[in-house]
């Protein structure tokens, strides 16, 4: 196949590659985006609820917030996409480690006594705090940061707070990244916080919080949007790329797994750094890039969406809400649009929980979740009513994903030279994706600004030629 000449190549055609593309777009330079799926949406997809296709659910990223996530939600507006609230009245389930049920006010994280509770609330404030001293340009730079880097989430909340605290680790790493907490670094989840305005924002369902709002369209809308405001035939989905070579006469070459070959100036990679190396580098990667690279674990997080034919839970008073210590289902949320009709709960595999999960068969995994659930709600409601339909996306077994929702950093990268590499471009190869944002990294929010941020950066560096 002939080789073909643009000015910039964009490999991926999630959020953040598409957004760089619509900077270069606008820029009028000329393009093309390389997309190893076969859609377009990256870790954004929206399956349909039922057979008739008329309403969708999201099997990847979810929420967003109208204050603090300005970027996307500047681009919801722009859309002009319908926006609804989290459900946040009724009761929480929780199934402990002990296979007891408790019913939990909205907004609590565990069946304590207030005594407990007190201390426990304490213990996130203390954590918060620790967040808030992280130095977000240069993360090695705060207060303690090598030593926190050192260690993993669990060692440092037993270390911090002792055994009282010691469940919180999992919770929050579970729920926030699908990982266990030995898997990932202590100062990377403070850097998360910080960067998300904070733990009780990251946390939160409310107003200012990240998981405040839904888009009734479903998010893989974004990226579609963004397509169709490209020159036509400029995304190229099913081509993989392969390697990208670069050289002082001929910029960038760029091979797919499609047969096709391109000349670029410029190439703005938006493949996360765990997954670079299916990618052939020539010259190769320096070795902090290839570091961070090895330095990253993605997490399992998986999603069952149960869909019914009424909300039956909120007569019941409860939330949707259900987690548990142990067992196919981490944790549960209400994910309805009542204005379409469409009534789901949505269940989440995560952490080693989801691992064991994924490897079952389609029907295993079905009924072992069924009976989860069932077993659950059973406690409460008389009588649990069958979905009309299951929607699945165990992202595991996606080649491009290999997990989710995005990747984490083990003890020791953050603060090393590998962690500062995050943004720095090679040669002509730029590197975008939501671990490389500022703000609400590993958010939607984040690839945005992170798409904006490359394709700044490739214009800026065009005009200096």
């Amino acid at each position: 196949m002939a080789e073909s000449k643009v000015q910039v190549l964009i490999v991926g055609a999630g959020l953040s590659g598409l957004c760089a593309a619509r900077e270069i777009h606008h820029a009028g330079l000329s393009y093309v985006v390389l997309e190893a799926m076969d859609r377009v949406g990256g870790k954004t997809l929206s399956l349909p609820a039922k057979e008739d296709g008329a309403v969708v659910v999201d099997m990847g990223a979810a929420w967003i917030n109208d204050t603090s996530q300005s970027e996307i939600y500047r681009l919801a507006k722009e859309f002009g996409f319908d926006l609804v609230r989290q459900r946040t009245g009724g009761l929480n389930l929780h199934r402990d480690a002990h296979g007891q049920l408790h019913k939990i006010p909205y907004g609590k994280i565990a069946n304590l006594e207030p005594e407990q509770l007190a201390q426990i609330e304490q213990v996130l404030g203390a954590i918060a705090e620790y967040a808030e001293q992280c130095n977000t340009e240069d993360p090695s730079q705060g207060p303690d940061a090598i030593a926190i880097d050192a260690m993993n989430v669990q060692e440092f909340i037993d270390g911090k707070f002792g055994n009282e605290a010691s469940f919180l680790a999992p919770y929050i790493t579970r729920h926030l990244l699908g990982v266990e907490p030995h898997e990932v670094s202590a100062l990377f989840l403070l850097d998360i916080f910080k960067r998300g305005t904070g733990l009780q924002n990251v946390l939160s369902d409310f107003k200012d919080g990240g998981q405040y709002l839904r888009n009734r369209q479903g998010n893989q809308a974004f990226c579609t949007r963004l397509a169709e405001q490209l020159k036509p035939g400029s995304v190229k989905v099913s081509a993989a790329v392969e390697s990208i070579s670069q050289s002082p006469t001929e910029g960038c070459i760029v091979k797919a797994g499609d047969g096709s070959t391109y000349q670029a100036q410029k190439v703005i990679v938006s493949v996360p750094a765990g997954l670079q190396h299916t990618i052939k580098f020539d010259p190769d990667l320096p070795s902090a890039r290839k570091q961070l690279g090895q330095g990253s674990a993605f997490g399992y997080y998986s999603k069952t969406v149960l869909v019914y034919e009424e909300p039956w839970w909120h007569a019941a008073d409860l939330s949707g809400e259900y987690s548990a210590d142990t067992g196919p289902i981490s944790f549960a949320r209400d994910t309805c649009v009542p204005e379409d009709g469409q009534y789901s709960i949505t269940c989440f595999h995560a952490g080693d929980g989801g691992r064991e999960w994924s490897r079952l068969s389609a029907e295993e995994r079905k009924r072992t979740v069924l009976e989860d659930f069932d077993a659950a709600f059973s406690n409460v409601v008389p009588h649990v009513p069958q979905p009309v339909n299951i929607v699945e996306k165990d992202w595991l077994k996606d080649p491009w994903a290999l997990g989710g929702p995005g990747p984490v950093l083990k003890p020791g990268i953050l603060t090393s030279d590998a962690g500062r590499c995050l943004c720095e471009p090679f040669g002509n190869v730029y590197f975008v994706g939501t671990e490389t944002a500022p703000v609400w990294r590993g958010y939607m929010d984040g690839a945005v600004r992170s798409g904006i941020r490359g394709g700044n950066e490739v214009i800026a560096a065009m005009k200096d030629r």
